[in-house]
């Protein structure tokens, strides 16, 4: 096959074959084709879309170019959950720990944050000790002796999936809902699931800012998962204000272990629940969402999803007794009386970044201790002088952000509607 043609086919809107697709990927991969002539490539793929076929034929080619997670017969079903990412989103921490409760494991490959939405393995590494690299063959040992872990990527998996985001980075290629779908589902793909479940945001706070856009991305993921041979479901979830009340990383653990007490922000508990019950379904552990909900509730409520996350962090060299040192706090009061209008959550999320606990490139060092506690909701009825939001950072970094978080909350007169959490399932 000839590189350059199969490039001008796709940039004069023809059809690449599986076969085709392969070739590019596996040449890429192995230096046969270069950077300049794949970056061709990623930009009529841009400009020109791609198919249902397409996209999932570049999902497998990328999958296979490197090794997968392989897993015994004896095995658990595996399953996972993968979120496009938003403000506040702690919801991979109670989830995986409450699923191995399940009668199933959850290798949960995770990310860091870059930009406004934060990273679980940031988050989780302000847990002193915490690895979040581990080897393959820890992933498959501590994932059948505990049941789940947490932890980056490693090298050996989906090779083709960094080179490729590294040129989409710098060729404006990044916001192809096509291109997304394949990077997301390789990875997923790649730690060997029988079911997955994803949480694509939109809004305020979210990559994805409009509903339509969002649920193409979904429903493109959803049917690459089908097609594959995982049973995969989506929930559209709504990011114009931060989930849950922490935003932060130590904020956002603590947080986390309270939702694993059975307590914490109902929004929270109740994305938990709903996600995690998609899981149970869809590998075929509950046979319906009512016995899902029953069996969840109970290892949550019973303080045996906290045990098992106990579990995780000690066998991932963590020490959760560790002290998590946590900035001073600040409250940030309104100056008006009124209904809580809109939140500009993704300004929040910014915040966040300037005060340390967020990155605007990989190399940036990351401030624990910083975040955000939401202290109103939308539709919230306020009082002038009301503490609205409560700000994690030493006194100067405070002064410095105050205006921006009181002008991020906007406080009108007319009743506002608290916006639905879940707004549709797909898959």
């Amino acid at each position: 096959m000839n590189p350059i043609q199969l490039i001008a086919k796709k940039r004069d809107a023809g059809e690449l074959s599986a076969e085709e697709i392969a070739f590019l990927i596996d040449g890429h991969v192995h230096g046969r084709i270069p950077d300049y002539q794949m970056a061709a490539l990623l930009i009529a793929m841009f400009v020109r879309g791609l198919t249902d076929a397409e996209t999932a034929a570049l999902t497998d080619s990328m999958l296979r170019s490197g090794v997968t997670l392989t897993w015994p017969e004896t095995c658990l079903p595996r399953v996972d959950k993968h979120s496009t990412g938003g403000i506040g989103d702690k919801v991979s921490l109670p989830l995986a720990p409450l699923l191995a409760c399940c009668d199933v494991c959850v290798p949960m490959l995770s990310g860091r944050g870059l930009g406004p939405t934060g990273g679980t393995l940031d988050k989780l590494e302000s847990i002193a000790g915490f690895r979040t690299d581990l080897s393959l063959d820890e992933i498959h040992r501590l994932t059948e002796q505990v049941g789940c872990v947490i932890t980056g990527t490693t090298p050996e998996l989906v090779p083709a999936d960094r080179q490729l985001y590294a040129l989409r980075d710098v060729t404006a290629t990044v916001p192809s809902v096509p291109l997304i779908t394949a990077s997301i589902m390789s990875k997923k793909l790649a730690e060997g699931l029988n079911a997955l479940v994803l949480d694509v945001k939109f809004g305020r706070g979210a990559f994805m800012k409009s509903r339509t856009i969002a649920r193409e991305l979904a429903a493109g993921m959803v049917a690459v998962g089908q097609r594959m041979g995982v049973a995969t479901t989506a929930l559209l979830t709504d990011m114009n204000q931060p989930l849950g009340r922490m935003a932060g990383n130590a904020v956002e653990i603590e947080e986390s272990l309270d939702c694993l007490r059975g307590g914490g922000p109902s929004d929270l508990r109740e994305l938990v629940l709903e996600l995690a019950e998609d899981v149970l379904v869809n590998a075929k552990v509950a046979a319906t969402r009512t016995a899902a909900r029953a069996k969840l509730l109970r290892e949550l409520d019973s303080g045996r999803a906290l045990e098992r996350f106990e579990r995780m962090v000690v066998a991932q060299c963590g020490r959760l007794d560790a002290p998590r040192p946590i900035a001073p706090a600040h409250d940030l009061c309104g100056e008006r009386s009124g209904i809580v209008e809109s939140i500009d959550t993704e300004s929040l999320g910014w915040v966040i970044i300037d005060l340390g606990g967020g990155r605007r490139q990989l190399t940036d060092a990351i401030d624990h201790s910083v975040g955000l506690e939401m202290l109103v909701r939308i539709g919230d009825k306020v009082q002038s002088g009301q503490p609205l939001v409560r700000v994690f950072a030493p006194p100067t970094k405070f002064e410095e952000v105050a205006a921006r978080v009181r002008v991020a909350i906007t406080i009108g007169d007319e009743p506002t509607d608290t916006p639905l959490l879940i707004v549709e399932r797909l898959g």
